[in-house]
């Protein structure tokens, strides 16, 4: 078996501990065994992060930019073997696996371009014949903690940023998931990144992840990932003086009113709710429907959530993957026995044993909620949608709003008016017109409200935020 080791400095590590990759899709299939790290691994990658760090906090605008363009373009070119690696890893179709790779891709060229962009202000004194300046600055050494739904978009969009402005990295990619950054790990050294300004250390949230929080040397931490993880590294940077930037989890609305094109309305809520197996944050879980249209959405989400082909990742047609591990899949069928006590009808949602040995579980629409179940209140992650109905546009903008989190959320209506007016009230980060609550552009700010992030944005130019540090110089001239 294929043995993968960290990335520290310019040196590929074992530290002796290996995990199997499995395949969710076929448990049979063994990607490959990774090294896991542990307190030393991430003391040695920092120490090599600390000797890259002058040199590259001081290298041109230019030399940032070659480095990750080239990254972007070896990305890309590669789309389809690394697309196929990250289907088998996570259990994407193979088209979200080589569409998330090119997604990666974009975002390394997209900030190929901002480390050239990089700008700052001259602003005039209230006081005569003084100059002011404000710049931006690296933060130093930044700690990536990723999760292992987006096993490569994710890492590039944290990466790259941090890069393009100047500052060393230590990822941390998940414990289940760990092929795809060990790829972007060998594209970065083999497009003259210089030696310690990336490195990888495998393994262990509650070791790897936790050492990183908690070194001195680390000047901030961005983490995606669960609510009680996210709230765990947000004290413990809190107390060490940390920069943080979380993105946690979702409840995501999606708002059908009576006027709605179920043409367009249902493809969007099969799309948010179910693509990607729902292990997406921005998944549409909860389907606000007004009563007017209920019952006819009702019919054709269950047509078209029944016509949905689950199987093997890498089958061509395969639209819903397996459920990520064991874990995953039995908390979603608790999630769906809870169901069976709150919802009036559960359709779907039980266990597949398909030909291939895989973690695979039927779409699921729980028809005949309230906001106020559990169904409703905690995260699922998997296939599950819920089906609220309401009377109104009022109290429709009401449910989706009440949630503890605030990340996406979503209406489909013909009006202007109620899309306008929804756009305004949705308490949420991101909103959706007529589109799926998932699905964003790599160029643009990513994040959300309440208990959904905490910190900057992600992505796009807002990225500089959380990347960098805003120093003011005055200037007396004489």
């Amino acid at each position: 078996m294929t043995k993968h080791d960290n990335l520290i400095g310019a040196d590929w590590i074992s530290f002796g501990n290996y995990q199997d990759n499995i395949n969710p899709s076929d448990v049979s299939d063994v990607i490959g065994a990774y090294s896991y790290g542990d307190n030393e691994s991430v003391n040695a990658a920092v120490e090599a992060a600390k000797a890259a760090l002058p040199a590259w906090r001081d290298a041109t605008p230019q030399a940032r930019h070659d480095v990750l363009d080239a990254v972007g373009n070896t990305i890309a070119a590669r789309k389809d073997e690394i697309g196929r690696l990250l289907s088998r890893e996570e259990g994407k179709t193979l088209a979200e696996g080589i569409g998330e790779t090119m997604r990666a891709a974009q975002v390394f060229k997209f900030f190929a371009g901002e480390a050239l962009r990089q700008s700052g202000d001259l602003q005039a004194s209230v006081r005569p014949d003084i100059d002011i300046e404000v710049t931006r600055e690296p933060v130093g050494i930044v700690g990536l903690i990723t999760p292992w739904n987006f096993p490569i978009a994710i890492p590039a969009w944290k990466i790259a940023p941090a890069l393009a402005y100047g500052n060393c990295v230590v990822l941390k990619p998940a414990d289940l998931t760990p092929g795809c950054a060990h790829v972007i790990a060998g594209i970065l050294n083999e497009c003259g990144c210089p030696a310690g300004v990336f490195n990888l250390v495998m393994g262990r949230g509650s070791v790897v992840g936790e050492a990183l929080i908690s070194h001195p040397d680390i000047a901030a931490i961005s983490f995606t990932g669960s609510v009680a993880t996210g709230q765990h590294i947000a004290e413990t940077c809190g107390r060490l003086r940390k920069k943080v930037q979380l993105e946690m989890g979702g409840k995501n609305p999606m708002v059908v009113l009576d006027d709605a094109d179920l043409s367009v309305a249902v493809p969007a809520c099969i799309n948010g709710t179910f693509f990607s197996t729902g292990q997406r944050c921005t998944a549409s879980s909860r389907l606000i429907v007004e009563a007017g249209i209920h019952d006819a959405f009702v019919d054709e989400m269950t047509r078209a959530m029944k016509a949905l082909n689950v199987g093997n990742a890498l089958d061509q047609a395969t639209q819903i993957g397996p459920v990520v591990d064991a874990r995953q899949l039995n908390s979603n069928l608790e999630y769906v026995e809870i169901a069976r006590g709150e919802a009036d009808e559960v359709i779907g949602g039980e266990r597949l044993e398909l030909a291939d040995n895989g973690f695979y579980q039927a779409p699921a629409l729980f028809v005949g909620t309230r906001n106020d179940m559990r169904i409703n209140r905690e995260e699922i992650f998997g296939p599950c949608g819920s089906i609220i109905k309401v009377a109104d546009f009022d109290e429709a903008v009401a449910v989706a709003n009440d949630t503890d989190f605030g990340l996406s959320a979503g209406i489909c209506t013909q009006s202007l008016k109620h899309a306008r007016a929804f756009k305004r009230k949705a308490e949420a980060g991101m909103v959706m017109v007529n589109l799926p609550t998932a699905g964003v552009d790599y160029h643009v700010p990513f994040g959300g409200r309440k208990g959904s992030s905490f910190g900057a944005r992600e992505q796009g130019r807002y990225a500089v935020e959380f990347y960098t540090t805003v120093k003011t110089s005055y200037v007396y001239a004489g």
